[in-house]
């Protein structure tokens, strides 16, 4: 059963309000030397024409098309939040990431932030970037917020506002399936008021997010497997026409990476599943810029995920559970929403796969199959590991981004990257020459500084910053134009091969 049931037979006319408003960097591989299969180099060769006719206004154009920024109101209604800059780059199609930003107006207050990093297709992701804060929201209220919650609800009057949205105007929203959701997460506040407890002050936030992300991921498995049963099979002659994109069946059969940010009254609570990262740039006093990480990525580089995962299961697993470095040899991240493949029963999941062809001509043909060697599930979780940390003086900004960001950027060149942009870098001091400088060097100096200079004028936007940076870096701190064209001329079915969907949130904490 979902929970308490008997006063959900009235039509609701509850709406939520949505606003418009640890590793060396890797190396780049030189892109015209790559070897292709054959039948590609004629696309190969197109795509050098391409990147080579591209100019600095396509460029721009494509870095800029999903970026979006905030400012917040200077005072204590901001929470330490000055603003935030963010932006999507996909590659796949469609991109199978996701992000949210939102106020949380009941007071105390306070913002959230999320990025979210989707794989077997994007409607796990999708789907939580919509419905996780609403869950936090409800993990957080007090008790007499609730019950006049639910009286509005059971009394079809207003509701008041609880998120202020911050969105992009091409974000997702819900085709259908609003009703399911609003279903599930009426059942979660009404749980809480039969449970009849309120948090302690002290840890309700950690224990917020802990509740909001496990009760999410229960009602995805629960939704699909009504859904499921309701359902009648299909005969199917076009690949994926008996699923719509937000079925609840096809969102739990896909899975999300999940990174949520909450600030409050100068405190940071960071919940992270899987391997998208937060990274908090500081100001040390001997004005370096330090990158202090707020996360731990949940795959086999973990030792302690990797110990987690073998005392989950029997030492006749040990050998099979984690395979090439991946959850039963399939999965890189240890921890995601959705992904029902890696939690159901393995009768559960032979009944879909032998009765259901509308289901499977809809998924991607890795989640077709019963994994091998799977013998004792679950094997994936949805437990979030929860940071907090008290905001200091020196502590200027908090980059939140998937992983395609920290593959191809180390964390300490991202703050740096950053942090050149917010001190402004248009007015450096004079370079004073060294003894044994020569003029090529002093030459060489001069042409990269132009080169920093020009990039920080050209994004206001920091998360387009780094991604103008991340994909055209030059090995000296500037951008290759050419370079950079290259990797944006790139088609789809090139460009998976070079770097994931980057998703970043930059978020401002204190003033210089």
């Amino acid at each position: 059963m979902l929970g308490r049931t008997g006063t959900s037979r009235k039509r609701c006319r509850f709406k939520f309000q949505q606003h418009q408003s640890l590793s060396s960097s890797p190396i780049l591989p030189k892109l015209p030397s790559l070897q292709f299969p054959a039948g590609t180099g004629s696309r190969w060769s197109q795509v050098r024409q391409e990147a080579g006719q591209m100019s600095s206004a396509q460029i721009n154009r494509i870095l800029k098309a999903n970026e979006y920024s905030h400012t917040f109101p200077k005072g204590p209604a901001s929470h330490g939040v000055l603003s935030f800059h963010s932006n999507m780059l996909p590659s796949n199609n469609p991109c199978e990431d996701s992000r949210s930003s939102a106020t949380f107006l009941p007071a105390p207050g306070g913002t959230l932030f999320a990025v979210f990093d989707g794989h077997a297709g994007p409607a796990c992701a999708q789907a939580i970037s919509q419905r996780l804060f609403y869950y936090i929201t409800m993990a957080m209220l007090p008790l007499k917020m609730l019950e006049e919650l639910e009286w509005a609800v059971e009394n079809e009057r207003a509701v008041p506002q609880l998120l202020e949205w911050h969105k992009h105007p091409q974000d997702h929203s819900f085709q259908d399936g609003g009703s399911i959701s609003f279903h599930s997460l009426r059942n979660f506040w009404q749980e809480r008021l039969e449970d009849g407890e309120d948090q302690e002050d002290e840890g309700k936030v950690t224990s917020a997010l802990f509740s909001a992300f496990r009760r999410l991921d229960y009602d995805l498995s629960v939704e699909a497997q009504v859904h499921l049963s309701l359902s009648s099979p299909r005969r199917v002659s076009v690949p994926g026409e008996g699923l719509s994109s937000s079925s609840p069946l096809r969102v739990a059969l896909s899975g999300s990476t999940a990174c949520v940010v909450h600030v409050s009254n100068g405190v940071l609570h960071v919940a992270n599943l899987g391997d998208s990262r937060a990274v908090l740039g500081v100001l040390d006093e001997d004005g370096r810029w330090s990158a202090v990480s707020l996360t731990n990525d949940h795959n086999a580089q973990n030792p302690d995920e990797l110990q987690r995962i073998l005392e989950e299961h029997p030492p006749s697993e040990h050998k099979t559970v984690i395979r090439h470095d991946r959850l039963l040899g399939l999965l890189l991240p240890f921890r995601a929403f959705g992904d029902v493949r890696f939690k159901w029963s393995a009768e559960m999941l032979r009944q879909v796969y032998k009765s259901r062809p509308d289901v499977m001509s809809a998924v991607d043909d890795a989640v077709r199959t019963l994994p091998q060697h799977y013998m004792t599930p679950p094997y994936l979780s949805a437990l979030p590991e929860v940071t907090q940390h008290h905001i200091r003086p020196t502590d200027k900004f908090l980059v939140l981004a998937t992983d395609g960001l920290w593959e191809l950027m180390h964390r300490q060149t991202v703050i740096q990257r950053v942090a050149e942009q917010l001190t402004g870098l248009q007015q450096q001091r004079p370079i004073v020459p060294s003894e044994n400088m020569t003029l090529g060097s002093l030459q060489r100096l001069l042409l990269e500084r132009k080169g920093k200079v020009l990039s920080v004028l050209e994004d206001q936007n920091a998360a387009t910053h780094l991604l103008r940076h991340a994909l055209g870096d030059d090995g000296y701190g500037s951008v290759s134009p050419n370079r950079l064209a290259k990797m944006l001329s790139l088609p789809t079915e090139l460009a998976r091969r070079y770097r994931d969907d980057i998703t970043i949130t930059v978020i401002h904490l204190n003033e210089l």
